[in-house]
């Protein structure tokens, strides 16, 4: 059996990677724009980054740790693990850079995260357990009847 992936796959693989690794980034700026919204609308994009920044590295620890290029839209361990990440180490950043961690900001900001990084996963998986063709192998594999080469 070869390792080669058929003609084509390689960077239909590469863009859903980049896609998920998007959809992590576009889960924290939300997290940052909402609270900016709430508490200091005015202040622009750099402030966006400076809130951003901490759970974004948090979220970079989680897919270096969990290698999750590989499968990125898998809830476990990668969902789990890239949102403690992006949790922890985002809280613990911004304590070291002096940005406050009030207790509700903590709260909010576990919450938002694990809904959203954990929620897109969901949705995947959802969906890939109810396309018919998924449907008809899961069936055939829970049979014992080989699949179709």
């Amino acid at each position: 059996m070869t390792d080669l992936a058929p003609t084509g796959e390689a960077p239909r693989r590469t863009g859903l990677v980049l896609l998920a690794a998007l959809a992590d980034v576009a889960c924290v700026l939300a997290l940052a724009s909402g609270g900016l919204a709430t508490h200091s609308a005015d202040e622009g994009m750099a402030r966006l980054l400076v809130v951003a920044w901490p759970f974004a590295a948090g979220a970079a620890l989680g897919w270096l740790l969990t290698r999750a290029w590989r499968r990125p839209w898998r809830v476990w361990p990668t969902g789990v693990v890239v949102w403690g990440c992006a949790w922890a180490l985002g809280v613990l950043l911004r304590v070291l850079t002096d940005q406050g961690v009030a207790p509700a900001f903590q709260l909010v900001s576990f919450g938002f995260l694990a809904v959203t990084m954990l929620g897109w996963r969901g949705v995947v998986a959802l969906v890939g357990v109810l396309r018919p063709g998924d449907r008809r192998r899961r069936a055939r594999d829970l049979a014992g009847s080989p699949l179709p080469r």
